[in-house]
């Protein structure tokens, strides 16, 4: 028994040494969700009320003629889930590589998942 115990905690050394760098952060960010009691993305579905936390890739101000929007690219490690307050054009602490954790129904806008309007919480 502590013989296989060893050889899965060489393997995980192994694996750690030959893994890349956005190998090794989807994991840091996976436990975490798994820490916070978090929602992984990849496993939300549409219509769904979920809790994501995750670290932001990109942020994006779309300028419209009747709604201005912000659109935030929120990453856990399994996928990614877009966050878009309407009418806003500015958020303070909304920046990429903010660690934040969000609240919201899960929808569908061109095959890709996003939460409208969420509540949010920056973590420190």
């Amino acid at each position: 028994m502590a013989t296989q115990a060893q050889e899965s905690g060489f393997r995980r050394f192994l694996r750690r040494l030959t893994a890349s760098e956005a190998e090794l952060d989807a994991e840091e960010l996976q436990r975490e969700s798994v820490e916070s009691g978090a929602h992984h993305v990849g496993d939300c579905r549409r219509g769904q009320l979920v809790t994501v936390t995750g670290r932001l890739k990109t942020v994006v101000y779309t300028p419209r003629t009747n709604l201005p929007t912000l659109e935030a690219d929120l990453y856990d490690g399994t996928d990614v889930v877009t966050l878009v307050w309407l009418g806003r054009r500015h958020i303070v602490g909304i920046e990429p590589g903010r660690q934040l954790e969000a609240r919201g129904r899960i929808a569908v806008r061109d095959g890709r998942k996003v939460i409208y309007n969420p509540f949010y919480e920056i973590e420190m």
